[in-house]
């Protein structure tokens, strides 16, 4: 996130229960300006949702309150494979 926020820094968490793993990292930044016009390099925030889903996972990305961007993912731990 810090690549594309425009910011020098980011706060990560994880947090984690019997069933589930929680992801979230957030950033207070203002976005990066981007040098080039078109699609970026990677698949982004697509990519990201779909990486999760793959798992059966939740997720969630969007601009935050007061400025700056969240995102978050959920990955069930229960009825996984071992």
């Amino acid at each position: 996130m810090i690549k594309h926020a425009a910011t020098d820094r980011c706060r990560v968490a994880v947090g984690y229960a019997d069933e589930f793993l929680d992801l979230e990292v957030t950033d207070n930044g203002t976005g990066a300006v981007r040098s080039m016009p078109g699609p970026g390099t990677g698949h982004g925030i697509t990519g990201m949702r779909e990486r999760v889903g793959m798992y059966g996972g939740e997720f969630s990305a969007a601009p935050r309150p007061g400025g700056g961007f969240r995102v978050s993912a959920r990955f069930p731990l229960t009825g996984t494979a071992a």
